[in-house]
């Protein structure tokens, strides 16, 4: 390698993988050195794709080693800045930023973060969004004996395509919860993502239905678009709040961090910022005692990444994980050759240069794009309702 990289292209491969598709972007340069990430704005790959041509349009013979200058070149050179499609485009881009200078430089990624602070990573699982009551407190009863000891639940009526009654879901939800408590005991961490489906009031009469000490973290009870919400919430349980899979910047986060609403970041790599971002919110996070527990339901790209930042960060929970035998099909090996792997219920922190992630480019380009929409909910009288 000689002194200076510049970027030749910057391909935007929106692809179905699996049941969903994944929003792929490969960095190219002179060199032969190329990096791949991923954007997490799921449903609206198509505006993401729009983005990363507006964004190659002046990144085209740029050091794409200059990762940090990029970010906020990105970030700043617009009147528009920010919001969720443009920094989902960010995203993608700066981690094939990250995965080229590891190359590069023949490290992994994590060591561009400051080195690795441990050597596999742990995991949740979950149940499944279509097992309910006693299947899933089975289900769970698995995961522990197969090692997990954090399993998160979903509510009553989560794999509904149609209607959903928040006020039918809780009171048969918290019965589950409370069964599975003690049916597991107090060794295993449980949690249960409600989907910000819920209103402050819905959310607080769920709280009161759980026995004490039953839920170790409630993930997104409530939409976080107004943080007073929350902090409202936050006067009615003690039960920890596991937020931030939507948030788009750290400035999103800002109200939840410093006003110590939430317990655990679920910071989105894909979504946030990239590395840069993910990497400031850390660091924030550390300062206020607030664990990282990152959302992670995309593809071997996005794992990867997160896996790299969750080595490098002192303050870590666990990682979002799918359970191998559920077979959604986001890992498709013929697609991504080389990924990381779960060891049990952790991934091991590999020493591979970059990401430690191979994508098949002629797989995917000979793959295509398929619309898909989140199911649009209602309630029994006809108005909409949050997926």
């Amino acid at each position: 390698m000689t002194t200076k990289l510049k970027i030749t292209a910057i391909k935007p491969y929106p692809v179905w993988v699996g049941t969903r598709n994944q929003m792929l972007v490969k960095v190219e340069t002179d060199q032969g050195i190329f990096g791949w990430g991923e954007s997490g704005l799921s449903g609206r790959e198509r505006a993401v794709t729009g983005a990363v041509e507006h964004y190659r349009e002046f990144l085209i013979g740029r050091d794409p080693l200059q990762i940090g200058r990029i970010w906020q070149e990105a970030y700043r050179s617009q009147y528009f800045e920010g919001g969720r499609v443009l920094q989902a485009a960010i995203s993608a881009i700066d981690i094939a930023l990250h995965d080229i200078k590891g190359k590069a430089l023949g490290v992994p990624v994590y060591e561009l973060l400051g080195g690795k602070q441990r050597d596999s990573i742990p995991t949740f699982a979950s149940t499944g969004d279509e097992a309910e009551g006693d299947v899933a407190i089975e289900r769970a009863r698995e995961l522990h004996q197969q090692g997990w000891q954090a399993i998160r639940f979903f509510p009553a009526g989560q794999s509904s395509k149609d209607i959903f009654e928040p006020r039918e879901s809780i009171g048969v939800t918290a019965r589950m919860l409370n069964k599975a408590r003690e049916a597991l005991g107090d060794d295993v961490v449980l949690g249960i993502d409600y989907h910000h489906r819920l209103s402050v009031a819905e959310a607080a009469s769920f709280c009161n239905k759980l026995g004490r000490g039953v839920l170790d973290f409630l993930e997104e009870p409530i939409r976080d678009e107004t943080p007073e919400a929350y902090e409202s919430l936050r006067t009615m349980t003690d039960i920890p709040f596991a937020i931030g899979e939507e948030f788009a910047s750290k400035w999103q986060f800002l109200p939840y961090i410093e006003r110590g609403i939430h317990q655990f970041n679920r910071l989105d790599v894909c979504n946030v910022g990239g590395l840069t971002e993910a990497m400031k919110v850390a660091g924030w996070s550390e300062a206020h005692y607030v664990d990282l527990m990152p959302h992670n339901p995309l593809g071997p790209v996005c794992t990867a990444a997160t896996v790299h930042l969750a080595a490098a960060v002192a303050n870590f929970a666990w990682l979002e994980t799918r359970v191998p035998e559920r077979r959604l099909g986001f890992d498709n090996s013929e697609f991504f050759p080389v990924q990381p792997r779960l060891d049990g219920p952790a991934y091991p922190v590999g020493d591979l240069p970059g990401l430690g992630v191979e994508v098949n480019e002629a797989a995917i380009q000979a793959q295509s794009f398929r619309f898909w929409e989140a199911p649009h909910l209602k309630r029994r009288d006809g108005s909409v309702t949050n997926w």
